[in-house]
């Protein structure tokens, strides 16, 4: 909690919200506070040492933990999607008032430098019913909060968590009623992201397609292809490079072809290495799920950019193993063995030009043969 010591913010009426306070009395871990200031002003806040970052409504950085408090506020809709909200900030605004603005009870506790709980929409209640329930109607005007409740649930459903059924209808009111579209991609990759990271990333999805979510951001993923695409979300390696939430997204993808694949892509703004990574592992796939010989695999490695990227093959190899761990050896063996094939060898053999690089696939064709041969 707040240091009454702490003269950055003594004399100021504070209080942890949000997350913090609610996966605290979850037991969970938290690593990030974030701060509500009632009664103060932005030119009382910059006197006091702390950095203005809020773009579209005053937040400050703590000098020295860095950590945020905003100013307490209100908020009016005023245009569509997750930014067309007229912001109010100022002393008049009550702690109850800005806890109101927020999506969920659970979300709107507050705990003040005595450590004493403010909790005036019964989220303590929801916790110990594990119950995701929106405030008030004004849940509807921030479309966001139809994906990030459910992300929350993919977070807490291992808990025994469910969202009411009045705020199931009213996420689904939501959907119906167009407002998804105007979120900015970025922002639906950013929360679909996270939720792919939580320990139940499969009921993101399925509670986006319960309220009617899904068809309007991830209509490849509709009806009965998405029971197939959560099915491969178990293969997710554990250990990689890769981020865990990434690997996911390109398993719940892999099912898909080529161009429905890259549409989604394209219609998230995904990140490239995110993109890349769906269509490695989709060939990776399509390899392991067929008899392999010389061609194919030959084929995967050239696909992969193996010579130049030879991480990109190690990385697929790390999947192989979670998918078909009987054939691991085999491709391990037929990589090392076509890498090994020296180009400077083949040019020394006098080859030059495309001679040159027909004869280094053929060399590299070879190894592959004997490799698998071997295996």
């Amino acid at each position: 909690m707040v240091k009454r010591e702490d003269p950055h913010t003594a004399g100021l009426n504070v209080y942890r919200v949000g997350g913090a306070v609610r996966d605290a009395l979850l037991g969970w871990p938290v690593y990030d506070n974030d701060w509500v200031v009632v009664g103060a002003t932005p030119d009382a806040m910059r006197k006091r040492g702390f950095k203005p970052v809020g773009r579209d409504f005053p937040v400050f950085l703590h000098p020295d933990s860095a950590e945020e408090y905003a100013l307490a506020r209100t908020e009016r809709k005023s245009g569509h999607g997750y930014s067309g909200f007229e912001v109010h900030a100022s002393p008049d605004v009550t702690l109850e008032e800005d806890l109101l603005r927020r999506d969920l009870t659970v979300n709107a506790i507050a705990q003040g430098a005595d450590g004493q709980l403010v909790d005036p929409f019964d989220g303590q209640r929801d916790i110990e019913k594990r119950v995701l329930r929106h405030i008030s109607s004004a849940f509807s005007e921030d479309p966001l909060r139809v994906l990030r409740t459910a992300r929350f649930l993919a977070r807490y459903a291992p808990l025994g968590f469910s969202i009411a059924l009045e705020t199931v209808a009213l996420m689904t009111k939501v959907s119906q009623s167009g407002e998804l579209e105007h979120l900015a991609a970025e922002r639906v990759w950013v929360e679909t992201e996270k939720a792919l990271g939580e320990p139940s990333p499969a009921v993101y999805f399925t509670t986006l397609a319960e309220c009617q979510a899904l068809s309007v951001w991830f209509p490849e993923l509709s009806g009965e292809a998405l029971s197939q695409s959560l099915t491969s979300l178990k293969y997710a390696p554990a250990q990689s490079q890769a981020p865990l939430a990434h690997w996911r997204y390109a398993l719940l993808v892999c099912a898909l072809d080529d161009t429905a694949r890259e549409t989604l892509a394209q219609r998230l703004r995904l990140p490239n290495a995110v993109a890349q990574l769906a269509r490695h592992v989709a060939l990776t796939l399509e390899l392991v799920k067929a008899p392999m010989d010389a061609v194919s695999v030959l084929h995967w490695l050239e696909r992969l950019d193996g010579w130049r990227k030879p991480t990109q093959v190690d990385a697929q190899l790390v999947l192989v193993a979670e998918v078909a761990d009987e054939k691991v050896a085999a491709l391990e063996a037929a990589w090392n063995s076509a890498r090994a094939v020296s180009p400077q060898a083949i040019i020394e053999q006098g080859f030059q030009g495309a001679a040159l690089g027909e004869a280094l696939r053929e060399q590299r064709r070879l190894a592959v043969v004997n490799a698998l041969e071997s295996a």
